[in-house]
């Protein structure tokens, strides 16, 4: 009868970056662009989001290849775009919103009977892509990537607070999608109930501003 949860990405989270675009001139160079790789370039100050891919969930599991955890089938994350400068380089984002829907969210660790939310906090984080796909995911100055899960248990309602220094990922034009695999948190509060350690691993695609798929050059 355990919990347990940390993202993101978050997660958020937990949690993410691929940048955004919009108005701007065609340039071929720019670490971001749209429509296509080599596309419209990503200005600054554009908003990206991305859902989870078709038919994928965010899990975060207690150990990097056990299956007991929590699973969710919504989540989504939104950033504005920083700095998108010529190719190759490194492209930066504010990640200001992570979000996991807890109604599409299951547990099957013994005792849970449900989940009741899952915030990512202290927004917003840093995100920088490189030209190779490169992606990584900084808390502010001073602070932490965290993320407090809320769980219903036969004992009562049971709050987790994970935190990690931060989350790297992976950027493919395949599908314009962002993936993280077994990001690791750590319990810094809650009950023996919670997992002493959590990770997060969840794909997210497309990243789209106004529609536009955004590329990495």
């Amino acid at each position: 009868m355990r919990t347990f949860l940390a993202l993101a990405g978050t997660v958020t989270a937990l949690t993410v970056a691929a940048a955004v675009p919009a108005s701007a001139s065609a340039d071929a160079s720019a670490v971001l662009t749209t429509g296509a790789a080599g596309g419209i370039a990503v200005a600054v100050g554009d908003t990206l989001t991305a859902p989870l891919a078709t038919g994928t969930s965010a899990t975060l599991y207690s150990s990097a290849t056990g299956t007991s955890g929590v699973t969710c089938k919504a989540s989504q994350f939104t950033a504005k775009a920083t700095a998108n400068p010529a190719a190759p380089g490194t492209a930066t984002e504010s990640v200001t919103g992570h979000t996991f829907d807890s109604s599409t969210c299951t547990s099957n660790v013994t005792g849970v009977t449900g989940v009741s939310g899952i915030t990512v906090d202290n927004l917003p984080y840093t995100a920088s892509v490189s030209s190779d796909g490169t992606l990584s995911v900084a808390p502010a100055s001073g602070s932490t990537i965290q993320t407090t899960v809320k769980l219903r248990t036969l004992l009562g309602s049971v709050t987790c607070v994970y935190q990690a220094p931060k989350l790297t990922g992976k950027a493919s034009n395949t599908d314009s999608s962002i993936t993280f695999t077994n990001q690791q948190f750590t319990k810094v509060s809650g009950s023996s109930l919670c997992f002493a350690s959590g990770y997060f691993t969840a794909k997210y695609a497309p990243v789209t501003d106004a529609g536009a798929r955004v590329f990495v050059n």
